[in-house]
């Protein structure tokens, strides 16, 4: 950050009074700019023994598999990210379930939020930031395709739940240094 976004002065980077971490400040307003993490809201559209993939049409990881998920705007909720975000990358309309998984992305400042959701009718399609959707079932699921680790994993458990008949809320960190496909 060069210029603030209140009165386009240059910023200066420094740790303001009563604070610990490093901000941008401007020196003219004197307002202190906040970087918060990302959230990433997406959910698992579910229709019958199967549940909906996309194959992304952009980077990062085009070409690879997903859940439809993405950032959330500002004045909706988690739930309404989740839909919005179904609606845009699959053409397809959900009616949201419980929360599933909540997992940090520390190094790259994101936190992913990925609900059950039910897919209320057949009638979907590639939105623009996808190339192919599809319902697969646990034996269909392209898993060396998948695009990240944080749909992967939570994928794997949310089967084998399924398969056990029980359901619960994961929360987890993945690092760095841990594999992201």
């Amino acid at each position: 950050m060069k210029y603030c976004s209140n009165c386009s002065a240059t910023v200066e980077l420094m740790i303001p009074e009563g604070d610990s971490l490093l901000r941008y400040v401007c020196n003219t307003c004197n307002i202190i700019h906040y970087q918060n993490p990302k959230m990433v809201v997406g959910c698992i559209p579910e229709w019958e023994d199967k549940i909906l993939l996309c194959k992304r049409a952009i980077e990062p990881r085009k070409g690879w598999w997903t859940l439809p998920a993405g950032f959330m705007e500002n004045n909706e909720t988690l739930a309404q990210a989740a839909a919005r975000e179904t609606l845009e990358e699959a053409n397809a309309r959900v009616e949201i379930g419980d929360l599933y998984a909540v997992y940090s992305l520390p190094h790259i400042s994101q936190v992913y939020f990925i609900f059950r959701a039910k897919l209320l009718d057949l009638d979907f399609k590639p939105g623009i930031e996808s190339l192919e959707v599809k319902l697969v079932s646990e034996q269909e699921i392209p898993w060396e395709e998948m695009a990240f680790r944080v749909i992967h994993d939570p994928l794997r458990q949310y089967f084998k739940e399924r398969n056990q008949g029980k359901f619960s809320l994961h929360i987890g960190v993945i690092n760095k240094t841990q594999n992201t496909s």
